[in-house]
């Protein structure tokens, strides 16, 4: 299934989908797995609980909405291939950020989780048929297609180590 076009995702998230390189969102997947498998384990320490500016999230915060994010691409996705009829709802990323209490958590624990839900997420996008990634539905009130929440996800992991090496590990 080739990559994304125009109209089988929301504008806006074409920020994310420009940044994956692959035309197969499986190859999308297989390609980030040595990214998600070593970057966020080489962080430092010192950095986990570390906020660019007042106001903006830690790096656990980061990581934990990262997960969440990926958890809710897959549930959209899952719905859509299921034939899901009714508008999946948004989420409010800050809301759930605030509520998520990843401040308590050990990075450790964070980075495994997120490499548990890639895993599953990469396990979820290979099942579905070609047929099935062309599957249309409705999320947060716009149409979108399997086959772009796949490239959605891959985009999101990508936009959010360039934040992270920019603004909270200095370039």
């Amino acid at each position: 299934m080739a990559k994304p076009i125009e109209g089988t995702f929301p504008p806006f998230y074409a920020t994310y989908t420009n940044k994956v390189k692959e035309d197969e969102v499986a190859d999308a997947f297989k390609n980030q797995q040595e990214l998600v498998n070593t970057f966020f384990d080489a962080i430092p320490k010192e950095k986990e609980d570390f906020a660019y500016a007042p106001g903006k999230w830690t790096l656990k915060e980061m990581l934990q909405h990262i997960i969440d994010t990926e958890r809710i691409f897959a549930y959209r996705a899952l719905c859509i291939a299921r034939h899901e009829k009714q508008s999946l709802p948004g989420f409010d990323e800050n809301d759930y950020a605030g509520k998520s209490q990843a401040a308590a958590r050990s990075w450790q624990s964070l980075v495994a989780e997120l490499k548990l839900v890639r895993k599953t997420s990469e396990i979820l996008f290979d099942s579905f048929s070609p047929e099935t990634l062309q599957q249309s539905g409705i999320s947060n009130n716009n149409p979108v297609t399997v086959n772009a929440l796949g490239f959605i996800t891959a985009g999101h992991l990508y936009h959010h180590i360039e934040v992270i090496k920019e603004r909270y590990l200095g370039g």
